[in-house]
């Protein structure tokens, strides 16, 4: 039984130009990610536009999976703290994000049955793309240090790492559970471990180990037997620096090692002064040397670089429970779907991009970064619309 809301109740077949207009546009939103956010965000104005033509034309009911509700709660939340901001027309402008939630009901509803495998294949060459433009700019365009990382055509290395770590928990995803199809991922995910090792983004390089670790375990305890082999290889293989960079993880005197356990404190004098509703959507950046204390590195920062630390600063501690509450909804969800044997590559998939996400979101702020939420968004939402079945005269237009 498929777990899913219903936010209206007329329901009629969809209008077929809709669908297929809506299907192309969603495609080429997981495929724009890779590189470009205005274009991705142009194809998602044209995906909604199409799902909101078939609510109104068609008739049709607003359907979502229930994880889908604790977002919407998140989403009001989140206004209510703009509204107690310091500055709320700026937070108001920096809440504009929760559109992106819309992705999923309307990922629901336009990549039903067997269209979710092709969109992760979409997804997987064009990140295969970008990964190779990443290996370029290392070792020919000098993005070889931490002043100048590989960033692909993406505005930041963070963004750039992090679409590539959701990547490759896709593309090992179909490698250990698809039925098919599997050589493609097979072949480029040595070019996906190869681009985010070159990013120097210590955050992604402890999500995508996770998310193999997830991935060995839902397979077969016996493969974690690659991990020594693995790491063995990376030892051997790894320009000097990136072989540093990983070292400093272990590091207590790295300064960005001490910056990180500074914005700890900082977040929570921030949480003991606004425990209901945060500083406000955007307020951190402005509001951090009021609260900085002495052990701090950096004047200031753009964020906590840590996810819920993050969402409690920000927007308060009952935004913090209702995006537990998500959290908790995807992954039962997920498993639930997995342990049937729904679908089980894109289960699988989800799961390990929901953990690798989380793993990584402890050392940054992921959740906030727009192109991996959307990414990350349509994945989750996949296994429950792969599971939907359209109605009869859309599926044969479609």
């Amino acid at each position: 039984m498929d777990s899913s809301i219903a936010l209206d109740t007329p329901h009629s077949v969809g209008d077929t130009k809709f669908e297929q207009v809506g299907l192309i546009a969603l495609f080429g939103v997981a495929g724009a990610l890779q590189f470009s956010i205005a274009v991705a965000e142009s194809f998602l104005a044209l995906a909604i536009l199409c799902w909101i033509g078939l609510l109104v034309v068609s008739r049709e009911r607003v359907e979502a999976p229930a994880f889908f509700w604790p977002l919407v709660a998140y989403a009001v939340v989140t206004l209510v703290s703009a509204a107690f901001s310091a500055d709320p027309r700026a937070s108001f402008l920096g809440a504009k994000q929760l559109v992106l939630f819309l992705l999923v009901p309307v990922t629901y509803r336009f990549v039903s049955g067997s269209r979710g495998l092709t969109l992760t294949t979409v997804v997987v060459t064009c990140a295969a793309i970008s990964a190779a433009y990443g290996i370029l700019q290392y070792s020919i365009l000098h993005y070889d240090h931490l002043g100048q990382r590989p960033q692909g055509t993406l505005g930041h290395y963070m963004t750039y790492s992090g679409l590539l770590m959701l990547v490759i928990a896709i593309a090992l995803a179909r490698v250990l559970f698809g039925r098919g199809e599997r050589t493609w991922a097979g072949l480029v995910i040595p070019a996906l471990a190869v681009a985010v090792a070159l990013t120097f983004t210590r955050s992604a390089w402890v999500g995508v180990f996770v998310a193999a670790a997830v991935l060995f375990s839902l397979k077969d305890f016996r493969l974690f037997a690659v991990i020594p082999i693995v790491a063995a290889v990376f030892v051997a293989l790894a320009p000097g620096q990136i072989t540093q960079r990983f070292v400093s993880m272990f590091d207590l005197k790295d300064p960005t090692n001490r910056d990180r356990v500074a914005m700890l404190h900082e977040g929570e004098r921030m949480i003991r002064a606004h425990p209901l509703v945060g500083v406000g959507p955007t307020m951190v950046q402005r509001l951090y040397a009021d609260f900085r204390g002495p052990d701090a590195v950096e004047k200031i920062n753009p964020h906590l670089h840590n996810v819920p630390l993050q969402i409690a600063a920000e927007r308060g501690l009952p935004a913090l429970a209702i995006w537990l509450w998500f959290v908790v909804a995807v992954l039962r969800d997920l498993w639930t779907r997995f342990r049937r044997g729904e679908n089980a590559f894109l289960a699988a998939a989800a799961i390990a991009c929901v953990t690798s996400l989380l793993t990584a979101g402890l050392f940054e702020y992921n959740f906030g970064d727009s192109e991996v939420l959307m990414l990350f968004l349509i994945v989750i939402t996949l296994p429950a619309a792969a599971a939907r079945t359209l109605p009869a005269d859309t599926a044969r237009h479609a």
